[in-house]
């Protein structure tokens, strides 16, 4: 590798910082499957303590300007894990990108090349958790602090927060436990909204509590009145409605999920040896949605951002173009291009304003499919990467040479249709469960069920390999 390539200056770097970086040792022996479990729950419940625990110093603001984002990176306002996996996330997909679009080129295939882009990943995931922390905490927390040292407090605990979560996500994909610590924390996230909107006791606005079934039974203890008061609820609070809306999505999810285009292949390494190679509905998995989402997130933190700043009367005509607010409610779009990339939650909202909502669907399956093809391509899952991905696996496909290309056009019939009509279908459900009120959000549903999905196949992997330690090795590929 020439030295003045990007590849070779993280070599360089990555060779002299690794020493000093502190690292989760790999485990030396097979770890158990309960073992693996109980350090995921472990992981969990840290998690989830710290996602209870207020930020010192800290005076959490009236308004939530990262809602949006909340499920994506698994956050709560206010709290030690206020910027969630948002650091690790970025990072991560950075790094991705980087690699895919060959800018920086290591083989995977090699354990000591997969071991430095690693720790180049950590390196960078340093570096966002510092840019991140201090810029979230002056923006948020800093127009109402006069005190710079509890400013620095403040940035303190949010960087600390976020490098315990990153260790904790590390020790999960070492081996010490199952799967990776940004699929659990954002499932168990979108779990505990689910179970909120079900059972929470606490008051809600319309007088009954905010849970579906507290709610039903106040409803009957009060003698049964109109079913349209449980079953839709102004408000946007959870309703009959929205739990039939959250099931019909989960089976949906899981049915395409199941849709495939199987090709068969044999191994040319162990003779005897017969699969088939599968390419998904969902070829483009939630990457895309996870990618839209925090590009909008970002869209509308910054015109929040400068509306505030420039425009908090909406008496700007140019800035009324990108985003107007709600002077009572800054967190509320009431007009501007911000206003139509954010989903009015809830049927009453979509009734005063058909068009936006129709708009906000439109632009979900636009950005998803924009994003989905470029995720193909950079991501490493183009019909050429998949074709040398095969051969590099020894694996042929009956009746096709042993070569690229012939491989690459039959590929070709398949991968990019899937993945625009997947792309589409996802867009089109995270649009329209976010408009119609699914519990957990659209996207946080979205992303559930893949996490769970993987998890189950995990979990089979990992009872094949108890049996069949060859064969669970070689579907562990």
């Amino acid at each position: 590798m020439a030295e003045g390539t990007l590849t070779g200056y993280v070599r360089k770097v990555v060779a002299k910082a690794e020493p000093y970086l502190p690292q989760i040792p790999k485990p030396k022996r097979k770890v158990p499957l309960q073992t693996k479990l109980l350090w995921c729950g472990a992981c969990v419940v840290i998690y989830m303590v710290m996602g209870q625990t207020p930020l010192f110093g800290a005076t959490t603001p009236e308004f939530d300007f990262l809602a949006f984002a909340r499920v994506i990176f698994a956050s709560q306002q206010g709290s030690l894990v206020e910027l969630g996996i948002g650091p690790i996330v970025t990072a991560g997909l950075l790094m991705q990108l980087l690699r895919g679009s060959d800018i920086l080129k290591f083989d995977f295939k090699r354990p000591e090349e997969r071991g430095i882009f690693q720790t180049a990943t950590k390196m960078l995931t340093y570096f966002v958790i510092v840019i991140e922390s201090a810029v979230y905490a002056w923006a948020v927390y800093g127009p109402n602090i006069t005190d710079p040292t509890i400013l620095g407090v403040i940035i303190g605990q949010l960087m600390g927060a976020s490098i315990i979560v990153m260790f904790m996500d590390e020790l999960i994909q070492k081996g010490w436990g199952l799967g990776s610590g940004i699929s659990l924390f954002i499932a168990c996230g979108v779990a505990q909204q689910i179970l909120w909107s079900l059972f929470s006791p606490l008051a809600a606005g319309d007088g009954g509590s905010i849970g579906v079934f507290p709610f039903i039974i106040q409803w009957f203890q009060a003698g049964m009145g109109d079913f349209a008061e449980i079953f839709f609820r102004s408000n946007q609070l959870p309703s009959i409605f929205g739990l039939l809306l959250t099931a019909g999505v989960l089976l949906i999810l899981v049915y395409t999920q199941g849709m495939k285009v199987e090709i068969p292949i044999v191994s040319t390494k162990y003779r005897g040896f017969a699969a088939t190679y599968p390419i998904k509905l969902m070829y483009v998995s939630n990457i895309p949605v996870i990618l839209a989402s925090a590009l909008t997130a970002n869209a509308v933190f910054m015109g929040q951002m400068l509306w505030s700043q420039l425009n908090p009367r909406n008496a700007s005509p140019f800035f009324n173009i990108l985003g107007q607010f709600d002077p009572t409610s800054p967190s509320t779009p009431i007009g501007g291009i911000v206003y139509y990339i954010t989903p009015p939650r809830g049927l009453d909202l979509v009734a005063l304003d058909p068009m936006r909502g129709v708009l906000y669907v439109l632009f979900m399956i636009g950005i998803v499919v924009i994003f989905g093809k470029l995720w193909v391509e950079l991501g490493g899952l183009s019909s050429k990467k998949a074709a040398q991905n095969l051969l590099d696996a020894d694996v042929v496909i009956p009746g096709f040479r042993r070569s690229n290309k012939p491989v690459e056009m039959l590929l070709n019939k398949y991968i990019p249709s899937v993945t625009i009509l997947g792309s589409v279908i996802l867009g089109l459900i995270a649009g329209v469960s976010d408009i119609l009120g699914v519990f957990g959000s659209g996207i946080g549903i979205l992303l559930t069920v893949d996490i769970l999905i993987n998890y189950y196949n995990q979990l089979v992997r990992e009872k094949v390999e108890v049996v069949m330690p060859r064969l669970g090795a070689w579907l562990g590929r």
